[in-house]
């Protein structure tokens, strides 16, 4: 097993957690820091609150977002990548899709830690596309992407596809803007890229628990949600020991290879604008798909530094490597369907399986598929 970080009182905390995380996501973020407490020897605590352990060591946290700001992470007590699963930031927006993409013109606003030379460095690897923390600008950015073909509006902080609109038209993208809260454009920024058809997705990632050090690379699903939208339904990870090197010696197929070279890349120009990003998480989705002209495009879509659709299956690997060392490389998966139809998965691979006043009915599994240990 890993050996233990120095967190004294030898616990984990699902914390912090939203008000108004539903019960999914409540589910997820505590079987989370089940596993990540066996994984680490320590014991989990549920209901953790700071004001009811005053005095004590901070636990290893396991937060449901990556946490904004150094002088809040310092409070909590973390101060290196050691001390939770996930990420600290220092500005709301950079935790966000906002990051990838270039303003509209150079008087187009930007909030206080907006780093202007990030997007150059991102470009060859991102789609075309924008980033507005003001409708008007966003207005141009449209316009300017409207020009190429069809655009997708993205709010800057959705995940699992949720909250996305393709827009087509002038009058579309008026509309669209006119629904969106100013608040939260300015606060986030909204973003606009260009719309992809034949949408394949690959996820990309490297996490660090203790002495366990993982990457992976693998593909997303879609599934349809209670309403008939397309979300995200799980991912399917090969995952290695060790970094992105390790992972980059499997025999690797082109788009596999060209989705880490993606990947590695963003990383690190992320890491150069935000030297100090805190990070034991690093995940990243990379779309490969046609554009308006037919076009093969291929760029990474956002970044996350917190717990994720693909963690559960993280941790599995991460499990299955601690106790196996002869083991190489594992297969792991996380599924996410929809509707009261759904069978109860197993109790080793059960997150959630319910109603939740969200989405609806929802059941979130994950686990091993394949393990391999280098001997065939």
């Amino acid at each position: 097993m890993t050996s233990t970080p120095n967190h004294s009182d030898g616990i984990v905390a699902a914390y912090p957690r939203r008000l108004q995380a539903s019960e999914h996501e409540a589910a997820s973020q505590e079987a989370l820091a089940l596993r990540l407490a066996a994984l680490l020897g320590l014991t989990y605590v549920p209901d953790y609150r700071p004001s009811r352990h005053r005095g004590s060591p901070a636990p290893y946290y396991v937060p449901d977002r990556t946490i904004t700001g150094m002088a809040r992470a310092a409070v909590l007590g973390i101060s290196r990548a050691a001390d939770l699963y996930g990420g600290v930031v220092p500005h709301a927006f950079v935790a966000t899709k906002s990051i990838s993409h270039q303003l509209a013109g150079p008087q187009a606003r930007a909030p206080a830690g907006w780093v202007a030379s990030l997007p150059a460095a991102l470009r060859a690897v991102v789609l075309s596309g924008y980033t507005a923390f003001c409708r008007e600008d966003a207005l141009v950015a449209g316009r300017l992407l409207l020009a190429r073909g069809p655009l997708r509006l993205k709010p800057a902080d959705g995940t699992g596809g949720r909250g996305q609109q393709v827009v087509r038209d002038l009058d579309a993208l008026r509309a669209a803007l006119a629904a969106q809260s100013p608040a939260a454009m300015a606060h986030l920024g909204l973003v606009l890229e260009e719309d992809l058809e034949d949408v394949e997705t690959y996820s990309v990632g490297w996490s660090k628990v203790g002495k366990l050090e993982i990457s992976y690379v693998g593909t997303q699903s879609l599934t349809p949600s209670n309403d008939g939208s397309q979300v995200y339904g799980g991912s399917e990870l090969r995952v290695v020991r060790g970094g992105f090197d390790a992972l980059r010696a499997l025999r690797l197929g082109a788009k596999e290879r060209h989705a880490i070279d993606m990947a590695c890349h963003y990383d690190t120009a992320i890491s150069t604008a935000y030297p100090d990003l805190i990070a034991s998480r690093r995940n990243y989705d990379v779309a490969f798909g046609r554009g308006a002209d037919g076009g093969a495009r291929a760029g990474v879509l956002e970044q996350s530094w917190r717990a994720g659709g693909a963690s559960i299956a993280e941790l599995a690997a991460m499990q299955a490597f601690a106790l196996s060392p002869a083991l190489c490389e594992v297969r792991a998966e996380t599924r996410e369907r929809y509707g009261a139809d759904e069978p109860v998965p197993i109790a080793q691979r059960l997150v959630f399986h319910g109603h939740d006043r969200a989405v609806g009915p929802i059941s979130k599994s994950g686990g091993i598929v394949e393990a391999d240990d280098g001997d065939a």
